[in-house]
């Protein structure tokens, strides 16, 4: 056995993967932080809305 080094071809280039995107745009930033404001009001807002209907289903039946 002999090695032919005419034929022989260079290694491939080694796989580099894509550099990734930066993150969100502009305006994704700024809808995601209309988003948590209005989570954070509701969950500040929800309970007493959820307390009045309660005791409003109270009132009706008493």
């Amino acid at each position: 056995m002999f090695l032919d080094l005419k034929n022989y071809d260079p290694p491939p280039e080694p796989w580099h993967p894509e550099p990734q995107k930066k993150g969100l745009s502009p305006r994704g930033e700024k809808v995601l932080l209309w988003l948590l404001f209005l989570n954070f009001l509701m969950l500040l807002i929800a309970p007493i809305g959820g307390a009045t209907i309660v005791q409003g289903i109270i009132a009706i039946f008493q």
